[in-house]
């Protein structure tokens, strides 16, 4: 399985590539009030808005620093009414892709973030996975993706 690399604080964590639309820059973005922390904003892709969020304030740790190698994976996220919405992932450390073998994936044996997923090691340490399917609470997916719109 081929998997975006990045970090959320000074762990890594990988994305499935198969849920990946694009990897763009950091950008600007348009502050949303009235979310939770972990909303970054709102960016223009193309003319659409598609919400940002910021992995980093998610998984409870500071804001992701706006460095060089901060990037914004734009993915198709699957509701679980089956509507699917692009939504933007603020990614430290982008590192690039590796192959981890399904094979090697073992459950982490620690129940933190719902969004955390299987294990694996390599020569660099753990990668854990990103769950884009548990990425947000219900009351988070009815603020950002409004009317049912789909991508």
């Amino acid at each position: 399985m081929k998997v975006l690399l990045f970090h959320i604080g000074r762990d890594r964590y990988g994305l499935p590539l198969v849920g990946i639309v694009r990897v763009l820059p950091l950008l600007e973005l348009k502050q949303l009030p009235l979310t939770p922390d972990y909303v970054a904003g709102l960016m223009d892709l193309h003319g659409a808005p598609v919400p940002v969020i910021d992995l980093s304030r998610l998984a409870g740790l500071a804001p992701a620093a706006h460095q060089f190698d901060t990037r914004i994976v734009v993915v198709d996220y699957r509701a679980p009414g089956g509507t699917t919405h692009a939504l933007g992932l603020m990614a430290s450390q982008v590192r690039g892709i590796a192959d981890i073998d399904p094979h090697k994936l073992e459950d982490s044996g620690v129940a933190t973030a719902p969004f955390l997923g299987q294990v694996a090691s390599d020569a660099d340490g753990i990668v854990q996975l990103v769950e884009l399917e548990h990425l947000l609470a219900p009351d988070v997916r009815a603020l950002l993706f409004q009317h049912g719109s789909a991508a």
